[in-house]
């Protein structure tokens, strides 16, 4: 399972390489994972410290940590 989450947190480290913000919802829409996998990637990049985890209402916007802090969620 351990190296299921590394692969996932991959992936979403690639797609925010490409947007600045996503929100778990986009996130979602766009890889082709279980839900409960990209929770636990994204978990594992959030204590890791590689990524910003912000909450806007009801949704969360993800950012890697070092580019923009400030912006809109992208879907």
């Amino acid at each position: 399972m351990i190296t299921r989450i590394g692969i996932v947190a991959g992936e979403i480290w690639q797609l925010l390489e490409s947007d600045e913000y996503l929100s778990l919802e986009g996130m979602a829409a766009k890889l082709d994972r279980p839900e409960y996998l990209i929770l636990m990637s994204v978990g594992w990049l959030a204590r890791e410290g590689h990524i910003l985890l912000e909450q806007e209402g009801d949704e969360f916007r993800v950012s890697l940590r070092g580019k923009n802090e400030v912006g809109e969620i992208r879907t």
